[in-house]
């Protein structure tokens, strides 16, 4: 059938015990600590560092409180990741937040995530970060100018069409691929804060003078701004997708987080005195590619380098990216939330290709018809709606059912930081500065409903549906992926 027809799980306010009539996909744990810390590190540092500086400026106004927002954004990811921590020692299953909806309210909302996640935010996510791509890799095309929009998208497009195919040939690869690029992106943030250190050491030092002058109060101006710097920190919760994977979840998770994220944290505040070392707020707000122009004065006709450098950054995040994308699907179609055809694997090459070029698919979508900068504020808006979600059921398990064992406990007063925060950055560009994208983006999610009540609660499966997975089956070569007995 279309849709697989399984048991409804009982939420937890029916049930404390958590895998009871559930069939659990045993997977090896064989991610240790330092693995974990890479996953997490590895996917935050992405396009964000090189793309979002200027938006964080030009929403603040000066270069001090645009500072602040950098380090306000990684506490929050802490706090955030942190939260998420005890979550994954209670519910030790892989999917992240789409399963922790599932085990906690339900069905229904834990549809409209998976829904609205493989439809829009990971392909959203994948096209934000291939624009970025993009930008960097066509820039030394077009010295002193900002590059066409037609060239920057083309490249793009041309970007997610190989990243389809490295992922779908080999699994090896995709990781092999992943591992390269990783090695470039930290080597070219470490020339950038090196750069900085020399020029501050020099005395230039002033973009730093009268720093909050200018300051911005609005709160949707300083929503947007968050929305901009979370962006760079996006990936804080990426190791609970692969909670059943993990040596020890219990110390791993936990600790793998408290590296990891105050590392990046650092490394973005020193990247950004840098830029603000080399440049003033006005030559940074007007460049495209803030790292290349960084280039340009600091390292004269080695700037290519950083150009090279960031392009392999953030193609190889893209990658990671792609990568994982398709985890929540699979885990959404094994629960019968999502048509069967997405959980199949190619029968040779055991890559889940129909969920990647399902996803390079809508990616390819969101290039055509948005910027860099509309698809990450939409992005964040959903990303915070359903972390907030996600955050208050930790809150409901914390104070309804503190009997459940967990080897982690985060103190009470985070997760309730991160709800008040995911609740601003939700409502506040709505009430200072409302678009109407907004309320498409509101009735897109819950178009799903259309969806999940004949297809997912009532199990109607139309013949054609059968028809046309069938028929996708024999022209992808996939079939049902089995379950690892171990």
């Amino acid at each position: 059938s279309t849709m697989r027809e399984r048991k409804a799980t009982d939420p937890l306010h029916s049930s404390t015990d958590l895998t009871e009539g559930k069939e659990k996909l045993r997977l090896k744990q064989e991610v240790g600590l330092i693995s974990s810390v890479s996953l997490i590190a590895g996917t935050m540092i992405g396009s964000g560092i090189f793309m979002s500086p200027e938006w964080v400026l030009h929403h603040m106004g000066n270069p001090a409180s645009s500072l602040l927002i950098w380090a306000a954004c990684g506490l929050l990811a802490m706090f955030g990741a942190l939260s998420y921590a005890e979550l994954g020692t209670i519910i030790k299953e892989s999917g992240g937040e789409y399963i922790y909806i599932l085990r906690i309210f339900g069905s229904f909302p834990a549809f409209l995530f998976a829904y609205t996640s493989v439809i829009l935010v990971r392909p959203a996510g994948l096209a934000a970060v291939c624009l970025s791509f993009a930008e960097y890799a066509i820039a030394p095309f077009y010295p002193g100018c900002s590059s066409p929009q037609a060239a920057v998208k083309c490249t793009a497009a041309a970007c997610i069409l190989i990243l389809t195919i490295i992922n779908c040939l080999n699994v090896r690869l995709a990781t092999s691929v992943m591992n390269v690029f990783t090695a470039a992106k930290l080597l070219a943030l470490l020339v950038i804060v090196v750069g900085g250190l020399v020029l501050l050491a020099k005395g230039q030092t002033q973009s730093f003078q009268n720093g909050f002058q200018g300051t911005t109060a609005g709160i949707g101006a300083v929503g947007v701004a968050f929305y901009q710097g979370l962006w760079s920190y996006d990936g804080w919760n990426n190791l609970n997708y692969v909670t059943e994977e993990l040596k020890k979840p219990e110390v791993t998770l936990p600790r793998a987080l408290m590296i990891a994220i105050p590392l990046v944290t650092c490394l973005y505040l020193l990247v950004n005195v840098s830029y603000l070392a080399a440049m003033t707020p006005t030559e940074l707000l007007s460049s495209g590619a803030v790292a290349v122009t960084w280039g340009d004065k600091v390292l004269g006709s080695w700037a290519w380098l950083i150009s090279l450098s960031v392009a392999l950054s953030t193609f190889g995040s893209s990658n990671g990216t792609f990568f994982s994308g398709g985890r929540v699907c699979y885990i959404a179609a094994r629960e019968g939330h999502m048509p069967d055809i997405l959980s199949m694997a190619h029968v040779r090459r055991l890559t889940p290709s129909p969920a990647l070029l399902f996803t390079s698919a809508m990616s390819l979508v969101m290039i055509i018809s948005g910027s860099f900068t509309s698809i990450v504020n939409f992005f964040s808006f959903i990303a915070w709606l359903f972390y907030g979600m996600t955050i208050s059921g930790l809150l409901y398990l914390k104070i309804k059912k503190p009997e459940l064992p967990r080897s982690y406990k985060v103190p009470i007063i985070i997760p309730i930081i991160v709800l008040m925060a995911a609740v601003y950055l939700v409502l506040a560009p709505i009430i200072d500065q409302p678009q109407i994208e907004i309320l498409y983006i509101v009735l897109f999610i819950f178009s799903g409903i259309i969806f999940y009540f004949p297809l997912v609660r009532f199990k109607y499966h139309p013949r054609f549906l059968q028809r046309i997975t069938l028929h996708l089956q024999l022209l992808l070569e996939v079939a049902p992926t089995t379950r690892d007995a171990n």
